[in-house]
């Protein structure tokens, strides 16, 4: 593409090799995982550090709190997660379970509101954490509401990883699995993403479709998949339909 910046692209590249699993990194580490040379790798992070969005010892290199500013800009330009928060609040206090909404970006979700009520994964889930779609309910259902060709192109080209022994890794029986989202309207994952989770997501509906997803996610010391579904399902439909009443307004 003639106004590709190959630059920026790589420049990005550097800023998401760092996550929760890798808060800090050498410069060996963000060359391998970017697949960047390391007197390249080296070139993005001098410049990152005098824009004060990476910090280094000399050793180890980190991100600063300004990287924020980048997905601000675009969170800020959204009313839905204000819309979704109070809406979220009071479904969490109702299930006493904990309550996030998420939007569909490439073969990830991306929660962009969350009311934590207890601990119940080994990961800390805030604004911006991202998930692989295909292991998630909130990830069905936004798959589940994609056309036909592009649904057709993600179960082509999406690297299904398996993250517990029942993730559905498997393009045929995902494609099996979002037809019955799409048919009953909610999805239910039962330890794909995590041992010991379970999650319940509905689609929340705007003037043109399905714009996100919002979920409550258990422990299954709460109960066996259906007894979720049976208690949380109508208060979460309900919430759903509160967020889709003022997205209207």
């Amino acid at each position: 593409m003639a106004d590709f910046v190959q630059s920026l692209a790589r420049g990005l590249l550097v800023i998401r090799a760092f996550d929760a699993d890798h808060p800090e990194l050498t410069l060996s580490q963000v060359a391998r995982i970017t697949g960047l040379t390391r007197a390249a790798a080296r070139r993005f992070l001098h410049t990152l550090v005098a824009l004060g969005y990476v910090r280094s010892d000399g050793r180890l290199f980190a991100l600063r709190p300004q990287v924020l500013q980048l997905g601000h800009a675009y969170l800020s330009s959204l009313s839905l997660p204000a819309l979704a928060q109070p809406h979220l609040e009071k479904l969490a206090a109702q299930v006493r379970e904990s309550c996030s909404m998420s939007v569909l970006d490439g073969d990830r979700v991306v929660y962009v509101a969350r009311v934590p009520t207890k601990r119940i994964m080994s990961v800390t889930i805030s604004v911006g954490t991202r998930f692989p779609a295909h292991a998630t309910a909130m990830g069905r259902v936004l798959l589940a509401a994609q056309d036909r060709a592009w649904l057709d192109e993600y179960l082509a080209k999406a690297r299904l990883e398996r993250l517990t022994s029942r993730t559905v890794v498997d393009a045929r029986r995902l494609r099996q699995e979002l037809d019955v989202v799409r048919g009953q309207g909610w999805a239910l994952v039962d330890q794909e993403l995590e041992d010991g989770l379970r999650s319940l997501a509905v689609p929340v509906r705007g003037p043109r479709g399905v714009v996100a997803a919002v979920n409550v996610s258990a422990h299954t010391s709460r109960g066996n998949a259906l007894s979720v579904r049976d208690d949380l399902l109508a208060p979460l439909q309900a919430a759903a339909k509160l967020i889709e009443e003022d997205l209207r307004q």
